[in-house]
């Protein structure tokens, strides 16, 4: 069982613990630093190709002033993993099996489903950014438009490749403690390697000859919903300009990408597997009550922290390079060299003649028609095509290249992309194989854990059905999806939080438990209302349908529940 592995490791950690309280803040906190690691963790699975994503496109839609949705998605986020390990590291007993037992087995089942269906798709877009890194930043002689093999084959050994070493650092999680504590070294280098780049990135920026608009970061900081539902001044300019018959098309575009990306930045801050890892993680470490308060300090240092520093530094980069600011020539419709800019923005600009036009009228037109009316409107109506047009890292990369260097503008901006890609398809395929033993009913642990956690492999398809399209921005739907299940979760470990009979004498009282309820009854009400306004969008009256059928089998396996009696 994993949280019985390295259970007197934890009898001296919680030694350490007990004089470590003794000390200042300081020196505490360095004590704390010695001994996190599940929070790195957690970090290693959020800084994937959702964050960059949502960064990306955040920049390029609102520039800096957007910058508070991922900061506000994270806070809620260490709330509620923070009242997830309060539970875990209380109980010691495995949340799937507590869930089941003490609350409603529909809720612990579709729990468990919900996050294996988040791994297998989230790893989609980890495979398909991992593969574009490699190919068009890193190697592209090798791999890439220059290696002179087919597409379909160098995409396949890239992917084999980037598969081959997420097994080799799994199989690490197998070997005692010692390769637990190895699996989290080498997580930990990686999420450094991942902020260090994208650092790098923004103090070069801010030490060119354009510099950065720090006065727009610190204010986007602030939160504003409001943001969210208008275009941003930039582009409320460029509106402007465009015939008053086709602002609302336009704006319409802006807002809707705006509304997708907002929901993926709240998605990937804490996705549904997230709460699934998190307890795991630390019964695999043989932590108990000792630790709780440990726990919440790995949640800042670990994942708080390098969350927003990496994810602010995409941001500002972004927002530096492409808002407001067009992706292609006008007079040209040419891009960087290797970008696929121009068919997107050729795109666009057909999407404004249909809705012109209409459906009916538009798809009359012979393909050549269509292409002579796209390049005949107005100089506005390009100019907004051109700035709303979706980039890849590939575009980010190429874009600071006159400003950084190729070093800094293209490998260190690949190798953090990859290092986001890589370091989200381990802890995915790591809580895949959490998540099958426990649907099987055997202990987490051993070749059943190894092999459950190629379930999550089947993302590998991702470079190859995603096509030609931006590989970055197939985070976007993926991470809309898998927001939709979180409230599943949520509401399971409010319930398990407020559960006498699984806590016992550690169920929060007085002034705690009114602290942990409003906080955590809060987050919950607002990922629910977020998650059902996603579904509202994407499937309209068959939310209402989905809702309802998950609410008859909850009130059904309230009745079918057999509780048993909590474990001391």
């Amino acid at each position: 069982m994993p949280e019985e592995a390295g259970a007197t490791k934890a009898e001296n950690e919680q030694e350490y613990l007990e004089e470590l309280s003794k000390k200042p803040f300081l020196s505490r906190l360095g004590g704390y630093v010695k001994l996190s690691g599940p929070g790195w963790l957690q970090s290693a699975i959020t800084l994937g190709g959702g964050s960059l994503a949502g960064a990306l496109y955040l920049g390029v839609l609102g520039g800096a002033s957007l910058l508070f949705v991922q900061l506000f998605a994270m806070i809620i986020g260490v709330i509620m993993l923070s009242a997830i390990g309060y539970v875990a590291l209380s109980t010691k007993q495995r949340p799937f099996q507590a869930i089941n037992e003490h609350i409603n087995p529909v809720l612990g089942w579709g729990w468990a489903i919900a996050t294996l269906m988040a791994n297998m798709v989230w790893c989609l877009p980890q495979f398909s950014l991992g593969t574009a890194a490699i190919r068009q930043n890193l190697l592209p002689g090798l791999f890439g438009a220059g290696a002179g093999m087919p597409d379909w084959a160098d995409k396949l050994i890239v992917v084999a490749l980037i598969l081959a070493a997420a097994v080799v650092v799994i199989w690490t999680y197998d070997k005692g403690s010692k390769g637990v504590k190895l699996f989290e070294g080498l997580l930990k280098v990686m999420v450094g390697i991942i902020v260090v780049s994208f650092f790098l990135v923004v103090v070069r920026l801010a030490f060119s000859e354009k510099g950065l608009e720090w006065g727009g970061m610190f204010s986007g900081f602030l939160p504003n919903v409001g943001r969210l539902g208008r275009p941003a001044d930039a582009l409320q300019a460029l509106l402007q300009k465009v015939d008053p018959g086709m602002r609302e098309f336009w704006s319409g575009m802006i807002v809707d990408t705006q509304r997708d990306v907002a929901i993926t930045a709240a998605a990937t801050a804490v996705g549904i597997n997230m709460t699934f890892l998190l307890p795991y993680s630390m019964l695999a470490r043989g932590w108990g009550k000792a630790h709780r308060g440990l726990a919440r300090v790995d949640l800042g240092m670990g994942l708080l922290i390098p969350y927003v520093l990496a994810t602010t530094c995409v941001v500002m980069a972004a927002s530096s390079q492409f808002h407001g600011k067009p992706g292609v020539d006008l007079e040209t419709g040419t891009a960087i060299e290797g970008s696929k800019l121009p068919g997107r923005y050729t795109g666009l600009l057909l999407r404004r003649v249909k809705h012109e036009m209409g459906d009916e009228a538009y798809n009359r037109l012979s393909e050549a028609e269509r292409n002579e009316r796209a390049n005949s409107l107005g100089d506005a109506d390009k100019m907004m095509a051109a700035v709303l047009v979706k980039r890849d890292t590939i575009d980010l990369a190429g874009s600071l290249e006159p400003l950084t260097g190729r070093a800094v503008g293209n490998y260190i901006f690949g190798i953090g992309v990859l290092g986001m890609a890589l370091s989200t398809i381990i802890i995915l395929m790591l809580i895949s194989g959490f998540v099958v033993c426990e649907m099987i009913g055997i202990p987490p642990k051993g070749k059943a854990r190894r092999y459950g956690s190629l379930v999550a492999a089947v993302g590998l398809l991702g470079p190859f059905i995603w096509g030609g399209k931006t590989a970055a921005w197939l985070a976007i739907p993926t991470s809309v999806f898998n927001f939709t299940l979180l409230p599943i979760a949520y509401i399971a470990f409010v319930l398990l939080l407020n559960q006498k009979r699984i806590l016992g004498d550690e169920m929060p009282a007085g002034g705690s438990r009114i602290r942990w309820n409003v906080l955590t009854i809060t987050c919950t009400l607002i990922a629910t209302v977020l998650a059902l306004w996603a579904m509202w969008i994407k499937i309209g009256w068959y939310t209402i349908v989905a809702v309802g059928v998950f609410l008859v089998l909850v009130v059904v396996g309230h009745f079918l529940r057999k509780p048993k009696s909590a474990r001391a």
